[in-house]
């Protein structure tokens, strides 16, 4: 019952997203809101099956939001600033060692492991390939410098940032 409504919530959300500006009840018609009504029961009922939205309240907590934000413009941006040197570097010098490593995050959630693996991805010179069902990541790196790296040589403090805020 949980994923349904959810679901039908943010179905109903994502519409109103859609269709912001087109009416006269602040930002649309009475009929424009029943159809999109009508129309998120329906992709409720559809869907409820194939979509899982099983998550503890800790995700839902404001302070989380804060401090994910605080992640995202502090050692985020900073990694990703570095890693945007680094690749520029090993572009115009063509210094580059590719290959797959395999890590192993100290996280225990599904959510921190995806977060870091999003992280990782969205940092240039890495690419989260795959995660086993040992919570291990299989990241691409531009310069491999060790077969078995320590996580922090791949993510640096990425890893424990994450682990505060999402755990």
């Amino acid at each position: 019952m949980r994923s349904f409504v959810l679901l039908v919530f943010a179905s109903f959300i994502f519409y109103l997203l859609l269709t912001a500006g087109s009416g006269d009840i602040f930002l649309w018609s009475m009929p424009e809101l029943m159809v999109g009504f009508v129309f998120s029961l329906a992709v409720g009922v559809l869907s409820r099956k194939f979509v899982s939205w099983k998550f503890s309240n800790r995700a839902l907590n404001p302070l989380r939001w804060v401090a994910f934000a605080l992640y995202l413009v502090g050692p985020f941006l900073f990694h990703m600033t570095k890693a945007n040197l680094d690749v520029a570097y090993r572009v115009i010098t063509g210094k580059i060692n590719p290959g797959i490593v395999k890590i192993k995050p100290d996280l225990k959630t599904g959510l921190a492991t995806t977060v870091l693996a999003n992280s990782i991805t969205l940092t240039p010179g890495t690419l989260t390939v795959d995660v086993t069902d040992k919570n291990e990541l299989l990241v691409h790196w531009i310069n491999v410098t060790d077969k078995k790296p320590k996580p922090e040589q791949v993510y640096g403090s990425m890893g424990k940032w994450i682990k505060w805020v999402m755990e």
